[in-house]
C-alpha cells in the first residue's frame, strides 16, 4: 500500500512517498503552504495523485518524549487532515529527523543552499521509512 509521509515545518512541508508495496520511502517534494487550508488542499491533491492509502505525519515531541508547542500546532493540522482526507492519518515520532536529514545531505556533498532545498522532503522520507521499518499496525 502506497503511503505519504509529511514533515510539517514552520514554513515548509516536506513530502515523501513509499513504493506501492509500502516498503521504501523516497523524498517527493516540499511546498510552502499559504495557511492551514492551503496545506490541507495540497496534501489532498498529492494523496489523490499518488493514490496513497495512508498519510504519516511527523510528531515533533521534545527530547524527553513530552509534547511541546510544536506538537499542538501539528495536532491541529492532523485533525484538519483527518477531517478532509479519505484515508487514515497517523502520527509518528519525528525526533531528530531534520538533523538526520541534514547529516545525510551533508554526506552527499551538497552545497548548503541545495541541502536547504531538500531537507524537509528528506526528513519526511526518514519519518515515513521509520514507520515502515517498525512494521507499524495498519488499523
Amino acid at each position: 500500500m502506497r503511503m505519504l509521509g509529511l514533515d510539517l515545518g514552520l514554513r515548509r512541508v516536506g513530502v515523501a512517498v513509499s513504493d506501492p508495496d509500502g516498503t521504501v520511502a523516497s523524498p517527493l517534494c516540499q511546498f510552502e503552504p499559504g495557511g492551514r487550508s492551503d496545506l490541507v488542499e495540497t496534501v489532498a491533491r498529492i494523496v489523490a495523485e499518488q493514490e496513497a492509502r495512508r498519510v504519516v505525519v511527523g510528531h515533533p515531541l521534545l527530547l524527553d518524549g513530552t509534547p511541546g508547542e510544536q506538537v499542538r500546532r501539528t495536532e491541529a493540522v492532523v485533525q484538519a487532515l483527518r477531517e478532509a482526507l479519505p484515508v487514515p492519518v497517523t502520527v509518528w515520532d519525528e525526533r531528530f529527523s531534520t538533523q538526520d536529514a541534514e547529516a545525510a545531505l551533508r554526506r552527499g556533498s551538497l552545497r548548503p543552499d541545495r541541502r536547504k532545498a531538500r531537507r524537509d522532503m528528506v526528513a519526511a522520507a526518514l519519518i515515513l521509512q521509520a514507520y515502515l521499518d517498525a512494521d507499524a499496525p495498519m488499523p
